[in-house]
């Protein structure tokens, strides 16, 4: 039996998505692992952003998040990059939905 033990990161994470402007946003730490988004916002610093537009989740860049909780690992652009949970939380992305078959 484990404890799920949330770090301070974590619960922030979860009260970004407070603002109904902004419902349909989420920071990449919560999309589902398996997921797709599109990052839209980039939250943080000037050096921060431009870090994270330089490995590849600039605005309207498509994300795909393959695992992760505390470490984030996600694929953009065709390459796996690991974030920490706090870079991965001031990533806002629209989650996408797969096309549906017909």
């Amino acid at each position: 039996m484990g404890i799920d033990i949330e770090t301070e990161s974590q619960s922030n994470c979860r009260s970004s998505m407070s603002n109904p402007a902004t419902s349909s946003l989420l920071p990449l730490c919560q999309l589902s692992a398996g997921s797709m988004g599109m990052v839209i916002e980039l939250k943080g610093e000037g050096t921060f952003r431009q870090r994270v537009r330089e490995l590849g989740f600039g605005e309207s860049t498509a994300v795909k998040k393959v695992s992760g909780k505390s470490t984030i690992i996600c694929q953009v652009n065709g390459t796996r990059i690991a974030l920490s949970h706090d870079a991965a939380r001031q990533i806002m992305v629209r989650p996408s939905h797969p096309p549906v078959s017909a």
